[in-house]
């Protein structure tokens, strides 16, 4: 028997449906010779530091340097106490059993490195020693999964893979864990200060921005706007001339000329090509700017659409598909036909029968997965955010492979007297792929009309136009998804700018919960669509600012290293030995550095220890010093507490009437107050009269 171990339970049964596998049984679908299985990503983590003896959170423990890293099952925090998960520990009863009968395993986890350690993390953790070959593939159409199976390799093709893998997963412990200790530490606020090779670089971009814009000193220049006429048309040129002070003098002298000269006229007709298929990032980053969603929200409507067949994968770092795959894309455009949506439906007909533009089409750009696509699924929405993400994909899908937009620019120079004067204008002649009338505001609205060169043209006004030069603005969702998607690109190195072309700050699937935990941290928050740094995220940033850690530097040299280490160039333990002393480096320059990190004002102060301060986690409310206090408020029934109501029960012990509370009877509104153990009970105020109340624990 052979036993086919896939990352997700979708691809089980994707790969399932092929080998005629129907036998659904409690983790797994059973095909005769062949059964299929799955993890929910990473089943196996590394140990926490208390597994290697380090105890408590104190500074004999620092540095913490593990030689051997222990494996154990995938715990969460389940009242700021680490248990392991229930739902993987049955799942990885279901794979060891099925390992223990099988004969042979097929990996299929996703084509990469992280795919990789899933797998060589379960089958080092189960201690098992069955020969193991391994599925190669880039799309999961049914012709690219039976050509991958044919084709299927070794496992030891990818010990190097997984080699890399390994160190990138025990370098960010080893890092990581070192170095929030080493602040939290010496911070001594109650709060922990985390530090970490992603996370860190990702403030340092926030707060380089912020600190910028906000030290930036506005400077005045000036420009002459001269406005000339033909034909009844009027258009505006601006000097050639930027002028530090007010250039009235020349005005004056400018001013008795009637006529200017046209000195140069260029007309120049260009090809602009469609925009690439969406990858996750430039979705987040589209979904911003359109509705205001953050990163982590999209990847969430994201998934649910995934998980629900309207799309394919989409934590993907990829904007283009294969050759296997666009043979699809007629099929998908004609599905789109059927669209509900007259705008959508119009354009996919008009595609009927054309040349596919196929510059989303690249064999050799493609690693873990492809662009993101519809699957052609009927589809069907919970909620509007669900639809307009849907129908961006759509929208983006029926742009790429459309015709190309050809505009025409005109480039016009005037002279008034010896002052050079210049505009330029665009104007779209085929939209092409511009096939929703939306990407018009980035054209030069103006109408040049058609100039000869030596002609005269009437003068209508000439003024002085004032300006300020104005700072980068403060970094928002989609601004800062960008820098970290192309941070290398600034780094000097040739070789590390290399490693990181293809990389930037995290992954993809990751940026979103970097965000979320710099917020979490309490070192950034939201203002409207701007991303501000706390008091404690800059007085943070200050301290590692001229560190290593902060830069994009340190993981353009990890990227470096792993992909010499995939390639067989690179030793795994001279890379380990060099993190080994990067971490003595780090816990050094915190322990040196003189740092006054204080609790950020205007936080609400703990009800229950009277030390910490309360900060809002995605899942509830919680206490800064959450090592030595437990105190929580948890959503109760289906209402998360706002930061206004948790301030009114923090420091009044009860809160006014909430609405929306919702029972086993239907919604009912009421207040909440803490008891003498500083647990959230309903709380009924005492009526005038009558002294009966009633209170009933959540």
């Amino acid at each position: 028997m052979t036993c086919i171990l896939t990352e997700k339970p979708s691809v089980a049964r994707d790969i399932a449906k092929i080998f005629g596998a129907k036998d659904y049984k409690d983790g797994y679908i059973d095909g005769g010779n062949f059964v299929f299985t799955w993890a929910f990503g990473h089943l196996i983590e590394l140990a926490k530091p208390d597994a290697y003896g380090y105890r408590g959170w104190n500074l004999s423990n620092l540095p913490m340097q593990v030689n051997q890293f222990i494996l154990q099952v995938r715990t969460k925090k389940i009242r700021n106490v680490y248990k392991t998960d229930p739902d993987v520990k049955k799942q990885l009863d279901v794979i060891h059993g099925l390992f223990q009968r099988c004969d042979y395993i097929y990996v299929a986890t996703d084509s990469g490195r992280e795919g990789e350690l899933i797998f060589r993390y379960i089958y080092s953790f189960l201690e098992c020693k069955k020969p193991f070959m391994r599925l190669w593939i880039s799309s999961l159409t049914d012709e690219a999964i039976k050509a991958g199976f044919k084709s299927i390799r070794p496992g030891s093709d990818f010990d190097n893979l997984y080699k890399a893998a390994k160190c990138r997963s025990e370098a960010d412990w080893l890092v990581g864990l070192n170095a929030t200790m080493a602040l939290t530490l010496k911070a001594d606020n109650k709060q922990v200060m985390s530090l970490g090779r992603v996370q860190t670089p990702t403030l340092a971009l926030i707060c380089q921005r912020y600190t910028e814009n906000k030290n930036f000193k506005s400077e005045a220049y000036y420009r002459l706007k001269l406005t000339s006429e033909k034909d009844d048309v009027s258009f505006d040129c601006l000097s050639e001339n930027v002028f530090e002070k007010e250039p009235k003098e020349l005005l004056t002298h400018l001013e008795p000329i009637e006529f200017s000269v046209v000195s140069n006229v260029e007309v120049k007709q260009k090809n602009e090509h469609p925009p690439l298929l969406y990858d996750l990032t430039t979705l987040q980053r589209e979904a911003n700017k359109k509705f205001a969603y953050t990163a982590q929200q999209t990847l969430n409507i994201a998934q649910k659409l995934y998980e629900a067949k309207l799309i394919t994968y989409p934590r993907t770092n990829s904007q283009y598909i294969s050759d296997d795959i666009f043979v699809t894309i007629p099929e998908l455009i004609q599905n789109i036909e059927k669209y509900p949506d007259n705008a959508l439906s119009s354009v996919a007909k008009s595609l009927a029968g054309k040349r596919l533009n196929q510059r989303s089409v690249n064999n050799n750009k493609i690693t873990d997965h492809h662009a993101l696509l519809p699957t052609g699924q009927n589809a069907g929405f919970k909620e509007d955010s669900e639809k307009a993400i849907y129908e961006m994909i759509l929208k983006r899908l029926l742009e790429s492979f459309s015709d190309v937009c050809k505009k025409e620019t005109t480039n016009v120079e005037l002279l008034l007297k010896d002052q050079v004067f210049k505009s330029s204008s665009t104007k779209i002649i085929i939209p092409g792929w511009r096939v929703f009338g939306n990407h018009d505001d980035d054209d030069d609205c103006q109408i040049i009309p058609e100039l000869i060169p030596d002609e005269k043209l009437k003068k209508k006004s000439l003024v002085i136009e004032k300006y300020k030069t104005k700072p980068e603005p403060i970094h928002n969702e989609d601004t800062l998804l960008y820098a970290m998607e192309t941070c290398g690109k600034h780094i000097e190195d040739p070789d590390l700018r290399e490693a990181m072309k293809e990389s930037g700050l995290g992954t993809p699937a990751t940026r979103a919960t970097i965000l979320e935990t710099l917020i979490a941290r309490n070192y950034v928050v939201r203002k409207k669509r701007q991303l501000i740094p706390t008091e404690t995220g800059l007085q943070v940033y200050e301290l590692v600012r001229d560190k290593k850690i902060s830069s994009p530097e340190l993981t353009g040299e990890w990227e470096l290293f792993f992909n010499r280490i995939e390639q067989g160039k690179e030793n795994p333990n001279v890379f380990m030995n060099k993190i080994k002393s990067f971490v003595s480096e780090v816990i050094g320059e915190i322990q040196n550095k003189e740092l006054d990190v204080q609790a950020p004002k205007n936080m609400i102060l703990c009800p229950a220890c009277k030390k910490g301060h309360i900060l809002k986690s995605e899942n509830n409310w919680y206490c800064s010093d959450y090592r030595n206090c437990s105190f929580r408020i948890w959503p109760v029934a289906k209402v998360f507490l706002t930061a206004a109501q948790a301030r009114q029960l923090c420091e009044t012990g009860k809160t006014d009437v909430i609405k929306g509370f919702q029972g086993k009877s239907g919604a009912f509104d009421t207040c909440l107050a803490l008891d003498d153990t500083f647990n959230v009970v309903f709380y009924k105020p005492k009526k005038e009269n009558n002294p009966d109340h009633d209170s009933r624990n959540t």
